[in-house]
């Protein structure tokens, strides 16, 4: 059993991934959980995009690898292994530079027996490209990016005008929800503040959050109520990245991970709202 801190409280949960270990996590501390996917992953393990991705990746050496989500990383590796590249992918990961967008990505590519030469503190693409461009000379090279299901215009192009050879790998998308009234419904409760919080795992949900409330013509209650009487909560900056572009406060933890998230709620929102509230 939990402390029961959060006893009397809704808490919305936007994540698809990973939804029930979340809600659990915030039940057993006493939260009546409210579930409204804002996104769900589609694979692409046979979409002729990550083929063609792939087979650039082994036209030449590399010398860049940017590898981005944990899941991606290893879906990327899998379907390269049905298609019978695995080990040729393999190799050529490991004879290049690869960086991790933070812990979960770097466990997942030391799980694969392949070395991280370098992960950003902030977790931030951004972070990333400031250390390319600051630490190496890019005119020439040849740079795969995994990418996490949308596009990283600002990486890609930076990345392109240093004068490298860019190779974007599409390892998944996003998609809205199959079903979208219980994000509906997660979106009225909260332009109505009948719930507490709202949590976020992944910036695209953020952003089709705030796209759908704008859909529904319910943007303005809902960006109202996100800055005064319903807490936002990401599980990091990259998630909490679409929210704060609009002026949005979002309570994050200090640790990327959803437990750290669950005590961050469970620290802040006592301080934001009473239950009854």
């Amino acid at each position: 059993m939990g402390d029961r801190a959060l006893a009397g409280y809704t808490v919305g949960v936007t994540a698809e991934r990973r939804r029930e270990e979340l809600g659990a996590a915030l039940e057993r501390h006493g939260a009546h959980v409210l579930y409204g996917p804002a996104m769900r992953i589609v694979p692409l393990a046979d979409d002729a995009q990550l083929r063609d991705a792939t087979r650039r990746c082994l036209a030449a050496p590399l010398d860049y690898v940017i590898a981005t989500t944990a899941v991606g990383f290893r879906g990327w590796l899998e379907a390269a292994g049905g298609w019978g590249l695995g080990a040729p992918l393999h190799a050529a990961i490991d004879a290049a530079q690869l960086y991790a967008r933070g812990p979960k990505v770097r466990g997942a590519v030391r799980a694969s027996e392949l070395r991280d030469a370098w992960s950003p503190p902030s977790e931030s693409t951004a972070e990333i490209l400031e250390q390319l461009l600051e630490t190496v000379p890019l005119a020439g090279r040849r740079i795969a990016i995994q990418l996490h299901g949308e596009p990283l215009p600002e990486l890609v192009d930076a990345l392109r005008g240093a004068g490298a050879e860019i190779i974007e790998v599409p390892v998944y998308r996003w998609a809205p929800p199959e079903d979208e009234q219980p994000l509906h419904r997660l979106i009225e409760a909260t332009a109505e503040s009948t719930l507490h919080c709202v949590t976020f795992t992944s910036a695209p949900a953020a952003t089709n959050f705030l796209r759908t409330a704008a859909r529904l013509g319910r943007d303005v209650k809902v960006r109202a109520a996100l800055k005064s009487t319903v807490l936002a909560a990401a599980v990091g900056p990259v998630a909490a990245g679409p929210l704060l572009r609009a002026d949005i406060p979002v309570a994050q933890p200090d640790r990327h991970r959803l437990g750290a998230l669950v005590n961050e709620v469970v620290r802040r929102l006592p301080t934001h709202r009473s239950p009854t509230a």
